[in-house]
């Protein structure tokens, strides 16, 4: 028996991990078949399919491998890049896997925008069943997607935490209705249970050959919001939703095996769960489409919320640009808003809609980039699990990462069919990261540094001879070895010196929590050194972590490049710079006390 915690704890993690891969009932067979005839052969190789695409590659990948490696119990594709370079001293490699993780990070968030899309839509097709709105249109069915689309995200600005507590229960009762259905249908057709036996799929791959192949790419869409279950732990702990999958996996299975079951006596079917709904109990047709809509949206709002978290890890890291960050909770730092990210999702979100038109052409375009991610997955489970000399589990990863390979081979055939967008949504981010990442390196290289001995020197002399200011004042610095021309302007150009000088430089740790700010060891008479170590995951407040420690500055001191280029590429990164916040307002360092020094910079 469960504890009410770990009732809580599971029921909490229905709603937040779960609503991506718990709404992929209502799309996966349905376009699994536009392609396929619905011979009972073809059904049941499909739903063995099914059954053990969800077996392989959500429960041996994620709850038996990916989940055993984390760090103080967070997961996702940042955790296993920080834990494979600790375990790399090679820097080529280890710069290789900086590349495998921005690819990875690149292609969930184009994957956030097609998830919420895809879901709506399928879900509201299901109007066109209800008896008088038979002959529904296209055009219809897209607006009023957008317009659910529009309000989602035009609340995200309020926070979630208000309404978080009841995804629960609603997708509780969504996991409970496809069960109920699932078990109804299967009533009709037994037989469809034979399924659970793997020789039924490989024997439909063996017998369609080319065509079985191309299937692949809609069946694995049963596995889509898997990687979910890795990247979430961190806030439910892996317990809860372990537990909780077992559930899910049964309430999948049952409604897959359903849908079936259904297709059995009913192959003329095209909308397979809706139409298996209404057939068995017409009369609760409406309200488990409300039902349904409300799970896609819940499932859209976990993949929101989940890509502002990656985005918010990508700036903690320093690999992407400080976009302005909102709080939306006084209680829960982790809630966040980045105005920015949510903006661009939904106008991503309505061009999909309006390009595709329909979740069956929109499945054309899905799983690509889930795939993509999972093969990175699978790779650097296997390079940590040789390097750590577990031979078992590296064998396991190497299996599971030879499954994901081929899904990821069966889902290059979408490209030309609307996969495309799948890239290029991805291709946005990375392109993102690769100029911030590569400009922040080539304006470091381009700044004009004082040798720290040529500073010192300076600095005693100064400080010895010249007028002191009264109080502290804080220099924000990257590196006491080399310190910046904002600083030597403003105490010896300027001649503004304080009693007491404080560096003060935040570093971010490889774990994913803790907060440390701590003096290190004096520099000079009247210069000292502050370091505040942020784990990346966590969400602080510079001025907090300061008072703390017992700093009561007059002044804060930060450098502002004011950056020329010739080059396309540095002129763009230079408007980035310009455009978004600075690191001062992504710390929270008090605003009234800061002085931005400007230093002119040619890359």
């Amino acid at each position: 028996m469960f504890r009410r915690e770990s009732v809580r704890g599971v029921i909490k993690a229905l709603g937040l991990v779960f609503g991506d891969i718990g709404t992929s009932p209502i799309y996966t067979v349905t376009v699994a078949f536009l392609i396929l005839p619905k011979t009972p052969d073809n059904i049941m190789g499909v739903m063995s399919l099914i059954i053990w695409t969800m077996s392989v590659l959500v429960s041996l990948q994620y709850v038996v491998l990916a989940m055993r490696l984390s760090m103080r119990g967070e997961g996702g594709t940042i955790v296993l890049r920080e834990i494979l370079s600790s375990l790399l001293k090679d820097k080529k490699k280890a710069a290789l896997v900086m590349m495998l993780s921005v690819i990875g990070i690149s292609l969930l968030m184009g994957d956030g925008v097609i998830t919420p899309a895809i879901s709506i839509l399928s879900a509201v097709e299901g109007i066109a069943l209800i008896p008088g709105f038979e002959n529904i249109s296209r055009t219809f069915i897209v607006l009023l997607s957008g317009v659910i689309a529009i309000v989602l995200f035009s609340f995200q600005n309020r926070g979630t935490e208000k309404v978080a507590f009841a995804f629960g229960p609603i997708t509780s009762v969504w996991f409970l209705a496809l069960i109920f259905f699932g078990t109804v249908s299967i009533m009709e057709y037994p037989g469809v249970l034979a399924a659970v036996n793997p020789w039924f799929g490989i024997r439909f791959l063996v017998n369609n050959g080319w065509t079985g192949f191309v299937v692949l790419g809609e069946i694995f869409l049963c596995a889509t919001g898997g990687e979910a279950l890795y990247a979430d732990m961190g806030h439910l702990g892996a317990k809860p939703i372990r537990h909780a999958w077992i559930g899910v996996f049964i309430a999948l299975s049952v409604n897959y095996l359903g849908q079936g079951a259904f297709l059995m006596g009913h192959p003329e079917a095209k909308n397979t769960l809706f139409e298996m709904v209404m057939h068995h109990a017409s009369g609760l047709y409406i309200p488990f489409l409300v039902l349904s809509v409300a799970a896609t949206i819940i499932a859209s709002q976990a993949m929101i919320s989940g890509t502002f978290s990656i985005v918010y890890q990508a700036i903690a890291t320093r690999i992407m640009p400080m976009f302005r960050v909102n709080y939306t909770s006084t209680e829960l730092k982790s809630q966040i808003y980045i105005p920015s990210v949510n903006w661009f999702l939904l106008a991503a979100v309505l061009f999909i809609m309006i390009e595709f038109g329909e979740s069956s052409r929109l499945a054309a375009a899905y799983g690509l980039a889930v795939t993509g991610t999972m093969t990175i997955t699978g790779v650097m489970m296997m390079w940590i699990f040789h390097l750590r000399k577990k031979p078992v589990l590296f064998v396991l990863s190497f299996f599971v990462t030879c499954i994901d390979i081929l899904y990821l081979s069966a889902n290059f055939y979408k490209i030309p069919h609307g996969g495309y967008w799948s890239l290029v949504l991805g291709s946005l981010p990375f392109t993102v990261i690769l100029i911030y990442t590569q400009g922040q390196k080539r304006l470091y290289r381009a700044m004009r540094f004082m040798p720290f001995e040529e500073f010192i020197r300076k600095f005693n002399e100064t400080y010895t001879s010249d007028p002191k200011l009264k109080g502290s004042a804080l220099y924000l610095i990257r590196d006491i070895k080399r310190v910046p021309a904002f600083i030597t302007q403003t105490m010896f150009l300027h001649g503004i010196i304080y009693e007491d000088n404080i560096f003060l430089s935040v570093t971010v740790r490889s774990d994913p929590y803790g907060v440390v700010g701590y003096y290190k060891e004096d520099i000079a008479n009247g210069l000292r050194s502050f370091e505040i170590e942020v784990g990346y995951m966590e969400v602080i407040s510079a001025e907090d972590v300061m008072r703390q420690a017992g700093i009561d500055e007059r002044a804060i001191y930060y450098g502002l490049e004011d950056i020329s280029a010739e080059n396309p590429v540095w002129k763009l990164f230079s408007l980035i710079k310009r455009v978004l916040p600075t690191f001062i307002r992504f710390y929270e360092f008090p605003s009234s006390k800061m002085h931005g020094v400007i230093t002119k910079v040619n890359i």
